[in-house]
């Protein structure tokens, strides 16, 4: 099935399997491989991209229905306007180890600065539910975002506490 994608501003034109998933497109074909695969089941956030600047699980999104959308990748961010600020935030505040969830973490993080939800700790806790690290605890990730967001840090707290709503390591 031929399906045109329009992926970080270019616009690719593929013969894809009907059910070919978007992370694989994006990672196989057309070699953005900052969304990573883990769990297959929309439950870690570290394949997330935007499709029409709306977070999805790349990894149970078929392709073809990118097709009238915009896909952003984290290599599209990256390159964007404003994403030196985000950037110094995670490292700055060693938001990242490994790096494997980073990519989800920071296109979750995207639109949801572009509506301004995200007004407290309890936001950012709740709204990264969907977003799991397996290295930092959380509290370094959720810090970097609150300072991103222009949230007051809440210091002395430990790292279980900072973990997003249902999430406890």
């Amino acid at each position: 099935m031929g399906v045109r994608l329009k992926v970080n501003g270019a616009i690719h034109e593929l013969e894809l399997a009907h059910n070919a998933l978007l992370l694989d497109v994006l990672r196989d074909r057309l070699g953005l491989t900052g969304a990573k695969r883990s769990c297959d089941m929309q439950v870690c956030g570290t394949c997330t991209v935007l499709v029409g600047e709306e977070p999805v699980s790349s990894c149970c999104f078929l392709a073809h229905d990118a097709g009238d959308d915009e896909v952003q990748t984290i290599e599209g961010f990256a390159a964007a306007d404003g994403f030196a600020v985000v950037g110094a935030a995670f490292a700055e505040h060693n938001a990242f180890q490994c790096g494997y969830c980073t990519p989800g973490f920071l296109m979750t993080l995207k639109p949801l600065l572009a509506r301004g939800t995200l007004r407290s700790r309890e936001d950012v806790q709740r709204e990264f539910a969907g977003n799991l690290c397996r290295c930092t605890g959380y509290r370094a990730i959720v810090d970097a975002i609150c300072e991103i967001a222009g949230i007051a840090p809440a210091p002395g707290r430990d790292a279980a506490a900072s973990a997003p709503t249902g999430q406890q390591r």
